[in-house]
């Protein structure tokens, strides 16, 4: 034991008599830095690809092609840019998705619901005609046809998507005169006649009164629908 030169003994260090040093801080994000994270986690969980694809539409609708663009989509869903590539590889892959989503809606659906099994070929061909005249719905749908027409004219691939949708549906109005006792040529051309005024009837929905559209299309229905009987 070590005595001091007086002859006594030293006090004996504690730990509590040692320099204190401060601990390094723990990293840790605070609520505020937090909040974003489990934000931006949040929309990505709740944002579906048909989310994007909806509003991409809506913007070519209201605006134009030229407006669907990530960070305009990002900002309108309230998410990041990096939102975005959960889901699409790049915006062509976005607008790829935009024309598949309208072909299946407008074409292949609409398609499906209106060959009924147990209607005849001339009530379908009534219900055909009947589209351009459905409320809102109608509405809605010729709206994002004249703006993917409109986008048509100048992208190959739309292009390709509009002409693919036209082909559709003029082969399914086909099928329906075939089935009325028309010969391929007449089938043919009585479809596109009347898919050609559906097309313009939705287009131009402003060319006359509701009178006169009601008229229209019942003229259109004599004419091409209930012609005369095949030979």
């Amino acid at each position: 034991m070590m005595t001091s030169t007086d002859g006594s003994i030293p006090p004996v260090m504690t730990t509590s008599d040692l320099p204190r040093t401060k601990a390094a801080p723990v990293a840790r994000k605070t609520r505020r830095q937090a909040a974003p994270e489990a934000a931006a986690a949040d929309a990505r969980a709740t944002l579906t690809p048909e989310t994007w694809v909806d509003a991409a539409t809506a913007v070519l609708v209201d605006q134009g092609i030229d407006h669907v663009r990530v960070d305009v989509l990002a900002t309108q869903l309230g998410v990041t840019r990096g939102s975005f590539y959960w889901h699409f590889r790049d915006r062509q892959d976005l607008l790829r998705r935009v024309l598949a989503g309208w072909r299946e809606q407008s074409t292949v659906q609409l398609t499906n619901r209106l060959s009924n099994p147990r209607s005849s070929a001339a009530e379908q061909l009534h219900d055909v005609i009947s589209l351009p005249f459905r409320g809102r719905a109608a509405q809605r749908a010729a709206r994002i046809e004249l703006a993917i027409r409109a986008w048509a004219r100048r992208d190959e691939m739309a292009r390709a998507a509009v002409d693919e949708a036209d082909a559709a549906r003029i082969g399914y109005h086909a099928s329906l005169f075939a089935a009325l006792g028309y010969d391929a040529n007449e089938a043919q051309h009585r479809a596109f006649l009347l898919y050609g005024y559906e097309v313009a009837e939705s287009l131009m929905s402003g060319q006359g009164t509701a009178a006169q559209r009601q008229a229209r299309r019942a003229f259109v229905e004599r004419l091409v629908v209930r012609g005369t009987a095949p030979a």
